[in-house]
């Protein structure tokens, strides 16, 4: 697990390892140069570099599969120029789980301003024609974790509103900082009379996904994302360059880092 922020709490690796069956590690690292939080394109920008380098230390190291911590997905696709194994993100990856889960989806960001943004990924995930709406609970990245309480209640009003107004059949938690809260959220959503809403929640989502292709001993098209050409890059301490994937029976530990970017 790689974190892509500087400025949000360590992961419980342990307890992400947990829910994905033996055999299965989780290890966590977060980006050294970047934004605290992702909240804009310039933020997403920024965190891009290191997040790749970070991905390209994890297969260097043994990983199975990366996952980007952040719905954002910063560095995502040149990520996977550079390695050969799985890399995922958590929003490109939360959003197709929501189409197989449901007709139309509505994602909860943090950010009036991220509407947009989330708007044209979906576009670029090819399911724009799933995506109900974009709402936001107005909360920084940063100010997340202060108050649990208060996010639950705000994601639940947002979440009601999407799936009475905006015809949202699953709702999407728009933050990774928003781990945890999605069985209360579909427990409030139930209470106030929209029961059966499956409520995803990105990182646990992705982090199976990412699992199972390990295991299936699945990667990314090479006709999809060739590696890059060699050439200079000043300024950049990384040699970017392919890493071969690991190999090793099924029934061999599945190594997963996390690449976090919360924040969007």
């Amino acid at each position: 697990m790689w974190w892509s922020v500087t400025g949000m709490g360590a992961r419980d690796s342990a307890a992400l390892a947990a829910g994905l069956g033996p055999g299965v590690a989780v290890t966590w690292s977060r980006i050294e140069t970047g934004p605290a939080s992702i909240e804009s394109e310039l933020d997403e920008a920024l965190a891009a570099p290191d997040t790749i380098a970070k991905v390209l230390d994890a297969a260097r190291s043994g990983a199975a599969a990366v996952v980007i911590d952040c719905l954002g997905d910063p560095g995502l696709e040149a990520a996977r120029e550079v390695v050969t194994i799985p890399v995922l993100g958590s929003g490109q990856t939360s959003m197709h789980v929501a189409a197989m889960l449901g007709y139309r989806f509505s994602i909860l960001t943090v950010l009036s301003r991220l509407i947009r943004v989330d708007e044209e990924k979906a576009a670029r995930c090819g399911l724009a024609s799933r995506l109900a709406s974009v709402r936001s609970v107005d909360i920084p990245v940063l100010e997340l974790e202060q108050d649990h309480e208060r996010l639950t209640e705000a994601l639940a009003e947002q979440g009601l509103r999407a799936v009475r107004d905006d015809g949202a059949h699953v709702i999407i938690l728009g933050c990774t900082g928003m781990l945890g809260l999605a069985d209360s959220v579909a427990a409030a959503l139930a209470a106030a009379g929209a029961p059966g809403i499956p409520v995803v929640d990105p990182l646990p989502a992705t982090l199976q996904v990412a699992a199972g292709l390990a295991r299936l001993g699945l990667a990314p098209s090479r006709r999809t994302y060739p590696p890059p050409p060699a050439k200079d890059r000043p300024g950049y301490r990384v040699v970017f360059g392919p890493v071969p994937s690991p190999v090793g029976p099924v029934s061999s530990p599945v190594g997963l880092a996390v690449s976090a970017d919360v924040g969007a």
